[in-house]
């Protein structure tokens, strides 16, 4: 697969976040997908649909700022516009086999309502 094909891949799969096409993202992953995050250690691909899939008519739009393919490898930051004014902005690793989406680790930045900074709650 060539970078672009990669990046595609990930364009149409938060596309599909967007207009809530929950086949189009499973047919993008892996049958061994695993997703990692603060909340989730390595989960597979049903739980993660079960645990993070939900209607998405939140998000008003996402802002993706920088694709980075190398190899089997993309790392992605974007900002998650929500609608009534709340944004985050994340960073995602995804490391595909073949045509696949094998993994993603997704590291949380910033929240912000109204342009200015949510602080989060400490544990």
């Amino acid at each position: 697969m060539s970078v672009d094909d990669r990046e595609s891949i990930i364009r149409g799969i938060f596309a599909a976040y967007i207009s809530n096409d929950r086949r189009a993202v499973e047919n993008a992953f892996a049958d061994d997908f695993r997703f990692t995050s603060p909340y989730d250690d390595r989960i597979d691909k049903a739980t993660y649909f079960e645990r993070c899939w939900r209607d998405t008519g939140w998000i008003e739009r996402h802002e993706l700022e920088k694709i980075m393919v190398q190899g089997d490898e993309a790392f992605v930051t974007y900002n998650c516009v929500a609608k009534g004014g709340r944004n985050f902005r994340n960073t995602e690793v995804f490391v595909f086999a073949r045509n696949k989406v094998r993994s993603i680790d997704v590291y949380f930045g910033g929240t912000y309502q109204d342009g200015a900074f949510v602080r989060q709650p400490e544990n």
